[in-house]
């Protein structure tokens, strides 16, 4: 039986010119096996002035205005990211091409994608659902996306104040943080921005978030793993008078009357996963996790 035909929405960095051969492939890939192609369109353009695309050969969508069975984020992490932000709660799988260095989440390389395609017409994938953060304010609404894949970071502004992040979960005080900031990560962020600041590596598919701070003033603030059902509340202290609230790496000033309450999304994103990919596979080999630097 001919598999049917597959339609592909493709989000893109619009800085990586000289990935141009390994832009080819992917799309030379997805003519190969008749599918329907989608791009945003500031990538769109971004191939066509490169002479990386043949004008008509794909639909241009804005914003959110697009249906397909995948997407597809050729970049690095940060293309994956917004492009997870993009899918919102249309639960459409995605897969993420890595053409920047690490690849943790932008797992696919350019030379496997053609073998992805196949294996997509053949149902030989898994999807795994990564739960999301919403963030919600007591004053004027985020500008931007107020959901998270990866962490929610509050974060000082000024060079050399530190700020009061009073924090409780589910109505209950829990401590005033003392420090740069804090981050709220998800399993899928733990190895991120929370991890660089001394949070701990939480398998996907485990219900909890982490809180960890930013540069704490005091020896006995230590990462605290909690329930994804929870609720936090943060009311924030600055001597500037603001902070800013980073969703996914895009940050946004909030002045320190904003009352923040931030808990798991009635939506999560599904990423697409080769069978026989391990995620311990790739903590060790991406991140160098538990090697000996000794030998």
């Amino acid at each position: 039986m001919t598999p049917r035909k597959l339609n592909f929405a493709i989000f893109g960095n619009t800085f990586q010119a000289k990935k141009s051969s390994a832009i080819r492939n992917v799309l030379a890939s997805l003519e190969t096996h008749g599918a329907g192609i989608s791009v945003d369109r500031e990538y769109h353009d971004f191939l066509l002035k490169e002479n990386l695309m043949k004008p008509g050969r794909a639909t241009v969508f804005d914003g959110d205005g697009f249906e397909a069975d995948f997407v597809i984020s050729m970049g690095g992490d940060g293309t994956f990211l917004k492009a997870a932000g993009r899918v919102g709660p249309k639960a459409i799988p995605v897969i993420g091409v890595n053409m920047g260095r690490l690849g943790f989440l932008a797992d696919v390389g350019p030379g496997e994608f053609d073998d992805v395609v196949g294996a997509l017409h053949h149902g030989c994938y898994t999807v795994e659902n990564r739960v999301v953060i919403m963030v919600e304010t007591d004053g004027e609404p985020l500008a931007g996306c107020n959901c998270a894949l990866n962490d929610v970071a509050i974060l000082k502004r000024d060079n050399a104040s530190m700020i009061s992040i009073h924090t409780s979960i589910n109505g209950e005080y829990l401590t005033t943080f003392q420090a740069d900031g804090l981050v709220v990560s998800t399993p899928t962020g733990s190895t991120a921005y929370s991890l660089s600041n001394g949070g701990p590596i939480i398998v996907p598919g485990t219900h909890v978030l982490a809180m960890t701070a930013v540069a704490p003033h005091s020896l006995n603030i230590r990462p605290i793993v909690i329930s994804d059902d929870s609720e936090i509340t943060l009311a924030v202290e600055s001597r500037s008078h603001n902070f800013l609230v980073a969703v996914d790496g895009r940050s946004e000033k909030c002045c320190d009357v904003t009352r923040l309450t931030l808990r798991k999304a009635l939506y999560g994103v599904k990423i697409v996963k080769r069978n026989g990919t391990r995620y311990f596979d790739t903590l060790r080999h991406k991140m160098m996790w538990g090697k000996d630097l000794r030998i």
